[in-house]
């Protein structure tokens, strides 16, 4: 009966170390909680930001964070809150806007009908991958998920008819409401913002729902997840296939966005820095992708003057955040808060 209890124990505590996760949640009417809220105030404030932006360039920028915000949430769901190594998040980005700008450059199909469809290949090949790959653990699964994000990086070169291959793909056409192009940078933010919002609204509901006490279960213990009933793999193939739609989505709004997709953009590299802003933000918590998307945005173009110095600037800071908080920009906040209350009881 005691190692019942203490299996049980698993489910209903915190997970610890990378997959410190979750929101706290303090239920209020409607089965709302603090961090709903929160969200709702968060995307009041982004609202205001194509209003008091300035000009053009800085409304781009929240583009692409917005853009950049889908791709670590999602990511973030599969490694911090699930426990699972992807380094495929670049190629599940590239399906995406492959498809959708495939679709339009060549058959001039609309983006809302083209996403859609983007994202569907993106879960589809996450499956065709995970079947095998997420049998595996560790450093076995990364160099899996490294493995298919090659073969992709290769496709997208050599299928030169339909990706236009190293030359980039042209012709994709911008979003369109009732027959009129979205051309104005303002009318693609909503767009994304719209989409960031719903991205993380749903990660949200997920991960306090009993689904996320299983994935945190599942990131603490394997075995210990079995051992209660939690079907392991079946958990770790659907929030595989989720995140994978997620990036695809985020590489529908980036191409018909920038109206030009690069093989460059989705390879091996994009998907390792993804992974570090996820570190930066804060592994495991719902709130890092805020903090990794904003340094992912914002900090390469802060050191664009420096020329090459840039890259070594860029791996010195993130090397000083990890030192100094290994919880990422997250987890050093809440240990700020966390010593501010104490300081105030005392």
């Amino acid at each position: 009966m005691t190692d019942m209890a203490n299996m049980d124990d698993v489910m209903t505590r915190p997970a610890t170390g990378a997959t410190a996760a979750g929101p706290r949640r303090k239920p209020a009417a409607g089965g709302l909680t603090r961090d709903h809220a929160t969200l709702g105030a968060v995307w009041i404030l982004l609202a205001a930001f194509p209003f008091v932006a300035g000009n053009e360039f800085v409304v781009s920028l929240g583009i692409m964070f917005c853009i950049n915000l889908i791709l670590i949430a999602s990511l973030n769901t599969i490694m911090g809150f699930c426990g699972q190594i992807s380094l495929s998040h670049g190629a599940f980005y590239g399906l995406g806007a492959y498809t959708s700008g495939t679709l339009s450059a060549k058959l001039a199909v609309e983006p809302w009908i083209g996403i859609p469809l983007g994202m569907a290949v993106a879960a589809l090949s996450a499956v065709v991958i995970g079947l095998p790959a997420l049998r595996l653990r560790g450093h076995y699964l990364a160099m899996a998920t490294l493995g298919f994000n090659a073969i992709v990086f290769v496709l997208f070169n050599e299928l030169v008819g339909l990706t236009g291959g190293p030359n980039g793909l042209l012709g994709v056409g911008p979003f369109s409401l009732a027959g009129n192009a979205l051309f104005a940078l303002e009318s693609m933010y909503w767009v994304v913002w719209v989409a960031a919002g719903l991205v993380m609204l749903a990660i949200l509901n997920l991960i306090r729902s009993r689904v996320g006490r299983a994935l945190r279960a599942l990131a603490t213990s394997e075995i210990g997840a079995d051992a209660l009933g939690v079907n392991v793999f079946r958990y770790k193939l659907v929030v595989f296939v989720l995140t994978a739609a997620m990036a695809g989505l985020a590489g529908g709004l980036y191409v018909h966005y920038n109206q030009f997709a690069s093989p460059e953009t989705f390879g091996f590299f994009t998907s390792v820095m993804l992974v570090v802003m996820v570190a930066l933000g804060g592994w495991g918590r719902y709130w890092g992708p805020l903090f990794g998307a904003l340094i992912f945005t914002v900090v390469p173009e802060l050191l664009r003057s420096f020329g090459d110095l840039e890259l070594f600037l860029f791996g010195l800071s993130m090397i000083l955040v990890m030192l100094f908080m290994p919880g990422g920009v997250a987890g050093g906040l809440e240990a700020l808060a966390g010593r501010f209350k104490r300081g105030g009881r005392s």
